[in-house]
């Protein structure tokens, strides 16, 4: 989805990140950390946070869309999908920010939805969505590429797996403030 060569990204953020890219594993860090402490504040708001995480999740999506699925500004690609597969590495920009894509979402709407299985289920279903439709629709301009889901994928398990530990750590100290007042 985020892609030098293949037109996925806005050219200023590709630009960016690759003029940077040994800032890139620090970034994703920095994004997961954020993440996780918004979400871990939401959680102490009690009754309130499943709504407050479902708008974050949402209002996470929208960059995610608009890095996908608007027009690339390069003109038509030729339509299909690349097939393949890479690991991502710290010097690899394109995967480490497709990893880092859908990871906010994700640690967003796992506890919102407290069912993990369903969120990484849906992450990776919205993500080959996208590759399908940029696939499907080469007018705007966006390279349909199996890497983008699958480090799409990855970002969405890790992002679940953050927020599970996330999740327990609230859980256990809103037990520990509700144990002196059953005593």
């Amino acid at each position: 989805m985020v892609r030098h060569g293949g037109c996925d990204a806005d050219p200023v953020i590709t630009d960016l990140l690759l003029e940077h890219s040994a800032l890139v594993p620090g970034a994703l860090l920095g994004i997961a950390l954020v993440c996780l402490a918004v979400g871990y504040s939401a959680l102490r708001r009690g009754p309130a946070a499943t709504r407050l995480l479902t708008v974050l999740t949402g209002l996470s999506l929208l960059p995610v869309l608009a890095l996908t699925l608007l027009p690339g500004g390069k003109g038509a690609s030729a339509g299909g999908c690349t097939v393949q597969f890479a690991l991502p590495a710290l010097g690899r920009v394109e995967l480490l920010a497709n990893v880092a894509l859908l990871l906010p979402a994700a640690v967003f709407a796992t506890p919102a939805a407290r069912r993990p299985w369903a969120v990484l289920a849906v992450g990776a279903g919205l993500s080959a969505g996208i590759e399908a439709v940029q696939a499907a629709v080469p007018a705007i301009g966006r390279a349909c590429d199996t890497n983008d889901w699958a480090m799409n994928t990855l970002g969405v398990a890790v992002g679940v797996l953050l927020a599970r530990g996330t999740l327990a750590i609230a859980d256990r100290a809103a037990a520990s403030r509700e144990a002196p007042l059953r005593r």
